[in-house]
């Protein structure tokens, strides 16, 4: 690999791709949830570029908030920052032109709405929860979901303008899934948390306090597909197939206090809620309601 690729690979991972991916997948699905098969494709190109560069610009900002402790954690370790292979000054331009980008598309190729609700979402990931809460408080991971719930809306929203009942249904549908999915990672890595300095809920109040914690959040998510079913926004292959694999992970969710091994608890946990999501919004694209499969 050239020095050039390595360079531009290293400000990518900034960026933090795999996050990015995930939330892109949520923002498209909730712009086909509102358009009903009824794409303007070039529309939906600035939504999600508008998106991504806002949730890049505030993924970059987490980078340069964590890089001290980011040198405590294995996972982190290897980050630009944390090894010195970026300067502070450059990554933090690089993290306002982004969101200066991003903006400025969401504001005025999408509309208002969704450069509103793009600020806010970085509010959230930056302000209260990275620079605030992350540090702070337990509580660090469900106020930083608010954040985590914006791509659905925003795709949504792109297409309605309008923050109706289908908003309120994608936001609680990501707000709800975020807790577990986190505290899953959470739990493998306790021992580098707590060695970092982070006061997230496994380190404050222990793996099984954790683990109970996570059920109510699963359980919400069933009546929440219910409820995109029930108001009509997608189909019964939708429901059915959210509804199977719900149970599955309210069932896995529900076993973890007993679970003797943790790692491998947590590990599975894990899979099934990045499964989960990928899947159910895969199935809501296609089984939108209007144009079923």
């Amino acid at each position: 690999m050239s020095r050039s690729s390595a360079s531009v690979l290293t400000w990518i991972q900034l960026t933090k791709p795999r996050i990015l991916q995930l939330n892109l997948v949520a923002a498209f699905g909730g712009y086909w949830l509102a358009s009903k098969w009824m794409v303007d494709w070039s529309f939906l190109f600035w939504m999600l570029l508008g998106t991504a560069l806002t949730m890049a610009s505030s993924c970059v900002m987490n980078n340069i908030w964590d890089w001290k402790l980011d040198q405590k954690m294995s996972r982190t370790k290897d980050r630009p920052l944390a090894t010195g292979r970026l300067k502070i000054r450059g990554v933090l331009l690089y993290a306002l032109a982004l969101g200066i980008a991003g903006e400025i598309v969401l504001f005025w190729k999408v509309n208002a709405l969704c450069g509103w609700l793009g600020l806010l979402g970085m509010f959230v990931y930056i302000v209260l929860y990275t620079m605030w809460l992350k540090r702070t408080s337990t509580w660090s991971t469900s106020i930083g979901g608010i954040s985590g719930a914006m791509p659905p809306v925003i795709g949504y929203c792109a297409f309605t303008n309008e923050a109706d009942a289908g908003a309120l249904l994608l936001f609680a549908l990501l707000f709800l899934w975020q807790p577990a999915h986190f505290w899953s990672l959470a739990i493998r890595r306790v021992d580098e948390y707590q060695a970092a300095g982070f006061p997230l809920l496994p380190v404050r109040k222990g793996v099984r306090r954790t683990k109970l914690q996570m059920i109510p959040y699963v359980v919400l998510l069933l009546p929440t597909v219910v409820l995109i079913y029930t108001y009509g926004y997608a189909g019964i292959i939708f429901l059915t197939v959210s509804l199977l694999a719900g149970v599955v992970w309210v069932w896995h969710t529900i076993i973890g206090p007993a679970a003797l091994d943790n790692d491998k608890w947590a590990k599975t946990n894990f899979l099934i809620s990045v499964n989960y999501l990928m899947v159910i919004f895969f199935i809501m694209i296609l089984d939108t309601a209007g144009r079923p499969i």
